[in-house]
């Protein structure tokens, strides 16, 4: 039985099913386009890296329940929905939507959304992201905007069984602090729409909204320039309404240039403890590596070269000692991620290590009475969905 609740962060780019991510990935593919044409000669010796379940549409319920059943055997019983709002309406939601509500194993799972609220650029295409200073839609929202979002979060996802709560109050998270705050005209106006949201939330019955903060370094200094405070980043972020905090991955809080995984683990360790000490409550979290490369056409050193299966699970078994020694919080541990593949950080088999990042999960946080998949079962499962429900990306990854 697994005791701790381990949550993995999903991008939900892999799926052509959304017309406008065809600004980005014109194949009708998503971001897996991306992860196909990435090149050794372009992106380093430890890639091209290829999904042992294929390319597959992961807004397809028959595909998500195939995932589903992978995550929950190897120890992964929480999704965090990385979660979009442009234009006055949601991108990159069919995922979510089409894929994991619709699969018939979904109560086995929980999920909660991190609003992954920066600016669009051009990094998604690697046709230009080589500059990315022009924003094609603007992460900030004002007052109106985020009404909007607070209802339609709430009506659609909040109400649902396995939504994750805390204390009767549905986790949200939210990803830019400095856009959050530019977009409400500064601290009241964040202060405002917190109160409005928890009012919704009230009136289904919930004791308001866990709001959640990802720390990343640089983000409060920037907020200082721009808005007067005596508080510390800490204190701040208590005054505005968030009940918690975690990180979205290892590179917000130390440098990439000549590190190992085993580096990173000491880096992880001071950063937990720096957070633990600043007395708001603290998730802790773990990425399973980092490496942008594929997103570029020039080939970057600032990349965890030795994300090896072993230093994982090293690293999950500090992070479940960490929740071990916080009883009174809920265990609650935040990694990033289930398929950040352009970012070198993912729980999904590949061509690399297979399935060495779950087994990593696996011999953590499942006692050894654990039912778990068998590997080659988990695989022909995966190339039959791929034949039966999508031909398409069958077809691609032939290419």
């Amino acid at each position: 039985m697994n005791n701790y609740d381990v949550a993995a962060f999903v991008w939900p780019a892999y799926t052509g099913d959304e017309k406008r991510t065809r600004i980005f990935w014109e194949k009708g593919m998503g971001e897996w386009q991306t992860v196909m044409n990435a090149r050794p000669e372009d992106n380093g010796e430890t890639w091209p890296r290829k999904p042992l379940w294929g390319y597959v549409n992961e807004a397809d319920p028959c595909v998500m329940e195939m995932e589903i059943e992978a995550a929950v055997s190897h120890g992964i019983n929480t999704f965090i929905y990385d979660w979009y709002w442009y234009d006055g309406r949601p991108f990159l939601e069919n995922c979510l939507n089409d894929g994991f509500l619709k699969a018939k194993n979904n109560h086995k799972m929980k999920f909660y959304l991190m609003w992954a609220n920066h600016d669009a650029n051009t990094l998604w295409d690697v046709r230009n992201s080589h500059d990315v200073s022009m924003p094609i839609w603007t992460g900030a929202q004002d007052e109106t905007e985020f009404k909007k979002i607070a209802r339609r979060i709430t009506e659609k996802y909040f109400i649902l069984e396995n939504y994750y709560k805390i204390d009767n109050k549905p986790v949200f998270m939210i990803y830019d602090i400095v856009n959050l705050v530019d977009g409400l005209g500064g601290y009241e106006g964040v202060k405002r729409a917190f109160a409005d949201f928890n009012k919704i939330a009230r009136e289904y019955g919930f004791d308001g909204v866990h709001f959640q903060y990802v720390k990343i370094n640089g983000d409060f200094r920037r907020l200082c320039r721009s808005y007067d405070t005596e508080l510390t980043e800490f204190e701040l972020i208590s005054d505005l309404g968030y009940s918690s905090m975690s990180h979205y991955q290892f590179v917000h809080f130390m440098g990439m240039e000549d590190i190992t995984y085993e580096k990173a683990i000491e880096y992880m360790l001071e950063e937990w403890q720096k957070c633990d000490e600043r007395g708001i409550k603290y998730f802790p979290h773990v990425s399973l590596g980092w490496d942008p490369n594929p997103r570029f056409k020039k080939y970057t050193p600032n990349v965890i070269p030795d994300p090896k299966p072993e230093y994982i699970e090293k690293a999950f078994q500090l992070a479940k000692e960490f929740v071990d020694r916080h009883s009174e919080n809920p265990p609650l541990i935040v990694v990033n991620s289930w398929n950040e593949w352009t970012e070198g950080s993912y729980f999904e088999p590949d061509n690399l290590y297979g399935y060495g990042y779950l087994k990593a999960a696996k011999s953590v946080f499942l006692n050894s009475a654990a039912e778990t998949a068998d590997e080659s079962e988990c695989n022909n499962k995966f190339q039959k969905t791929i034949t039966d429900s999508a031909p398409q990306l069958k077809r691609a990854a032939s290419v």
